[in-house]
């Protein structure tokens, strides 16, 4: 049988107290701490500390602190991207941002799920479904993208919006659940 973190990383049911994810998420909680505990002073600093917890950034990449993730090698940005203040990006499967993405104010990427069924939820199995986000994507303030989402180029999510289904590229969708509200040229 397979350990718990290889069932995880093959995005099958697995516990998270296993003490290898464990050591993990530990080892992410106290790189974000120690990115959310800079200053605006210190952009040097913050850079090299984003290039330990995640898996790739790209150039010109900027997060403002707080920030929050689960591991942060799941996690890779590319150029020009811009999260904004309190974003939550839960990455126990992949989290694929692409470049030039806008991420507004308490913007939640989350790709856990867990069983419907209440007895094995209950046991505490769970599981992840990778989040793709294009680029040149404007996540507005507040946006929640659920597991196993990925969001076209060029795509904008209205504000306080959820997004459990694929959106296409070159659109506009709003509400919860988020519509397609317009197409863009």
């Amino acid at each position: 049988m397979a350990s718990h973190k290889a069932r995880m990383l093959a995005g099958e049911l697995y516990l998270a107290d296993d003490p290898e994810i464990v050591a993990d998420a530990q080892r992410g909680a106290r790189l974000m701490e120690q990115f959310n505990a800079t200053t605006v002073d210190e952009p040097e600093r913050r850079r090299h500390l984003l290039t330990q917890l995640l898996g790739a950034v790209g150039e010109g990449v900027g997060i403002r602190p707080p920030f929050y993730c689960d591991f942060g090698y799941h996690i890779s940005i590319g150029d020009g991207t811009f999260v904004n203040y309190g974003a939550v990006l839960l990455d126990v499967a992949p989290i694929m941002i692409g470049a030039d993405v806008q991420i507004g104010p308490n913007v939640q990427l989350l790709t856990p799920t867990h069983p419907i069924e209440p007895e094995p939820r209950r046991a505490k199995w769970e599981a992840a479904k990778p989040i793709t986000i294009g680029d040149n994507v404007w996540l507005g303030a507040g946006a929640i993208v659920l597991a196993g989402v990925t969001i076209g180029e060029n795509t904008v999510v209205g504000a306080g919006s959820v997004v459990p289904r694929d959106l296409p590229a070159n659109v506009v969708a709003l509400g919860n659940p988020a519509r397609i509200t317009r197409r863009l040229t």
